[in-house]
């Protein structure tokens, strides 16, 4: 065996379950019609492997569950932090957080970016696998099947925050109560006495943003309100866009006395709106965000908001990782929902007199 083969093994599969034998090395190599060396180079991720070579390779591991031992798997000082986009406050909360927890295990951490799509390119989970780090952490974001396999060969493991889908029931993630969240801040409206509301989604693709608005939804219906669709206006959880449809929303020939907003971004881009509009918050609208970061307690007025542990939730997903990460690993819980909370500032009020 050469110095950077990896040792043959035999495993059960953890990603099915099945209580099924892989392939060693050697045999995975003699159905590719390769040398062991050469497989082991695909599973240390070298670039010296030929294309069609490699994906060949790559299949066979996915097809026999061939996963690397993790005490001969050699692993870099390194937590892969992935996001779906890297901006932002919200984003530093989360590095906070795994910085956190990957500064007292003596790691440290890499950041990188999908470009705004849910599932990282290939060209990623190829350098993630010659880097070969104690885990991966991606933000509102997942993995496709082959990238599973891959990162399960080489015994990466991997924990998603806030996932963008239904992330399966073998995939470890940490999220929040969304649902609950949307529940309460327009609950809070409603109590204030406000009966047209309106709201700012997030990205509908996202299962975060899916849960706020639904939560949004049910406190109405509750409390004997109509949700009006005319009311609820696209967002993206950028400031534009709270700006934009909240302009859309105020305009309105019959305009909503208060909006909930699907994070503190777009609710400080509908601030603007109302600025321009000649609107006084909370005199004449009433706003509430989600998130509460740092930024919210100083803007004027200070704003209402749904707190999520965002700080906690990424520290919570880095032990995760690093507990999935032991030889003998084996969490308690692997789907973890870390609870929000109404927080009061100034920026709601009851609703103007007629």
């Amino acid at each position: 065996m050469t110095p950077s083969e990896p040792a043959e093994t035999r495993t059960t599969t953890r990603a099915t379950g099945r209580s099924a034998q892989t392939a060693t090395l050697a045999e995975i190599a003699r159905e590719a019609g390769v040398s062991a060396p050469t497989v082991s180079k695909v599973l240390n991720g070298r670039a010296d492997v030929a294309p069609a070579t490699r994906s060949r390779v790559e299949e066979l591991l996915r097809a026999h569950g061939y996963r690397r031992r993790r005490a001969e798997a050699s692993r870099s000082p390194l937590i892969d932090l992935v996001f779906h986009e890297l901006e932002s406050a919200w984003a530093m909360e989360v590095i906070r957080g795994v910085e956190n927890v990957a500064r007292d295990a003596g790691l440290s951490v890499v950041l990188s970016e999908s470009a705004g799509r849910l599932t990282p390119g290939r060209t990623w989970a190829d350098q993630v696998a010659a880097r070969r780090p104690h885990g991966v952490i991606l933000v509102l974001s997942g993995l496709d099947e082959s990238q599973r396999a891959l990162l399960m060969s080489r015994s990466i493991p991997f924990v998603v925050m806030d996932p963008a889908g239904d992330p399966g029931a073998d995939v470890p993630s940490i999220g929040a109560t969304n649902w609950q969240g949307g529940l309460a801040a327009t609950r809070h409206l409603v109590e204030l006495g406000h009966t047209r509301i309106g709201a700012i989604t997030g990205p509908s693709r996202m299962m975060c943003s899916r849960a706020r608005i639904d939560g949004y939804r049910a406190a109405l219906e509750t409390a004997g309100l109509p949700v009006d669709p005319a009311l609820i206006r696209p967002g993206d959880f950028h400031h534009e866009t709270g700006y934009r449809e909240g302009l859309k929303l105020l305009r309105g020939p019959d305009r909503p006395t208060a909006v909930f907003a699907g994070n503190d971004l777009q609710a400080l881009g509908l601030y603007e709106a109302a600025r321009e509009l000649g609107l006084r918050i909370p005199e004449d609208l009433s706003v509430v965000g989600f998130d509460d970061l740092p930024v919210a307690r100083w803007v004027g007025p200070p704003l209402t908001t749904v707190r999520q542990p965002l700080t906690e939730m990424a520290e919570a997903a880095a032990k995760l990782v690093l507990d999935l990460a032991k030889e003998d690993g084996d969490p308690a819980a692997t789907r973890v929902e870390l609870a929000t909370s109404l927080v009061v500032r100034s920026s709601t009020g009851v609703p103007p007199a007629v």
